[in-house]
């Protein structure tokens, strides 16, 4: 049974909370505190799995209740309630918070939001890799995008097209801009999943805050023994994958999808590589070794991969479940059910084939006998040359 943490220095709202979640009684076991030490004393006493707190209290507020919560309880997803008016502290909250929710909160609105970040938490099973993902507010990002993306916000004659395109070359800003435009907190009916929506219902003034802000919450740093150049590497294979899946015979809303997909696929490498350093070079060494793939020798040493690393913590975040289901099945896609080329295969087909060389024909591109076989049980064999040549063609 999954522990339920609501925090709120209004009885009435508490009282209303427990009301609309009378239903939920056996399946959640739920709590409640009138303001954020009330909340830090119940955590001390045992810990729950999600904590969802007002952002205005006297005394601490929400954003420093979560932010003391990550430190020192991090196994548990974070999610703030705010009002429209709180815009300042709700981007401050992005360092702590997984997702937001706009007061007053719809009760289905709620269930749904405890429920997808309970769901998501069985993404990956390990406790001590739930615990480090929960510490990360957000992604580590390439210090020359912010210099870019900044420059670029402060020219008035900037068009939104120019902001799309540095953007794009850095995936946890990608990450960061979904995950703001997508919380709940901004009252959209459905998801943005292109950058160019995202960018444009935000604004050019909050993505100026959010890369002034960037510097102060930076929290990935390569490991001992890691290369810098693992980012560039993971950047890279990202926007190759993207470029391929762009050509690959999808209908537009699908397609967008799969392209953010594509660039944050690989999330869960950076989390590995900057908190799990040895185990990380662990798994290298077994690449080395025996020249199997990385994922597998990840689930070797973890139990787990950088794919449901990655997939657990979009998922935290409140980015669409269609892009952290295939950034988590991206490497083993016949785990779950398909037909045809849908986000997941094809973001599985575009990582394949990102992996070839550029100069190499189709014909003769080489599969592993693991990629073969899925492949073949996706259905999607027979379409491979097809695919192969759309990959060398020119953007």
């Amino acid at each position: 049974m999954k522990r339920i943490l609501f925090v709120d220095d209004d009885p009435s709202v508490l009282q209303g909370i427990k009301r609309m979640l009378h239903s939920k009684r056996n399946e959640w076991e739920i709590a409640f505190a009138p303001g954020a030490e009330e909340a830090l004393r119940l955590f001390e006493q045992k810990e729950f799995d999600v904590v969802v707190s007002d952002i205005r209290m006297p005394g601490m507020d929400g954003a420093t209740l979560l932010a003391k919560i990550k430190e020192r309880f991090p196994g548990a997803a974070r999610i703030i309630l705010s009002g429209y008016s709180e815009a300042d502290v709700a981007i401050r909250a992005t360092a702590s918070a997984h997702q937001f929710l706009a007061k007053p909160c719809d009760p289905k609105e709620l269930v749904a939001a405890v429920d997808r970040v309970c769901n998501v938490q069985g993404f990956t099973l390990d406790a001590k890799v739930r615990r480090i993902v929960g510490q990360i507010g957000q992604l580590p990002s390439l210090p020359r995008a912010y210099v870019a993306l900044r420059e670029a916000v402060e020219n008035p004659d900037t068009s939104i097209a120019k902001v799309v395109e540095i953007v794009e070359t850095d995936i946890a800003m990608v990450a960061k801009i979904l995950q703001l435009v997508n919380s709940a907190f901004f009252g959209l009916a459905r998801p943005i999943t292109s950058l160019h929506g995202a960018v444009n219902y935000l604004g050019l003034n909050t993505i100026r805050n959010l890369a002034l802000m960037a510097e102060a919450f930076r929290v990935f740093t390569p490991g001992p023994g890691i290369p810098r150049s693992l980012y560039d590497q993971t950047r890279e294979h990202g926007q190759r994958s993207a470029e391929i899946v762009a050509r690959l015979p999808l209908g537009p809303p699908l397609r967008d999808l799969t392209i953010v997909a594509c660039l944050l696929q690989d999330v869960g490498t950076l989390v590995l590589a900057s908190k799990l350093p040895q185990a990380f070079l662990s798994a290298s060494s077994i690449v080395e070794k025996r020249g199997c793939q990385m994922f597998e020798a990840e689930e070797e040493v973890l139990g787990t991969s950088h794919a449901e690393v990655g997939a657990y913590l979009l998922g935290l975040w409140g980015i669409p479940q269609a892009i952290a289901e295939a950034v988590a099945h991206h490497h083993r896609p016949t785990r779950i059910p398909h037909s045809g080329l849908d986000t997941c295969t094809a973001v599985y087909t575009a990582s394949v084939l990102a992996r070839q060389p550029r100069t190499v024909q189709a014909s003769e591109y080489e599969l592993s006998e693991y990629d073969r076989k899925c492949f073949e049980e996706l259905g999607l064999l027979d379409r491979l040359p097809e695919f192969c040549q759309v990959s060398l063609q020119e953007v």
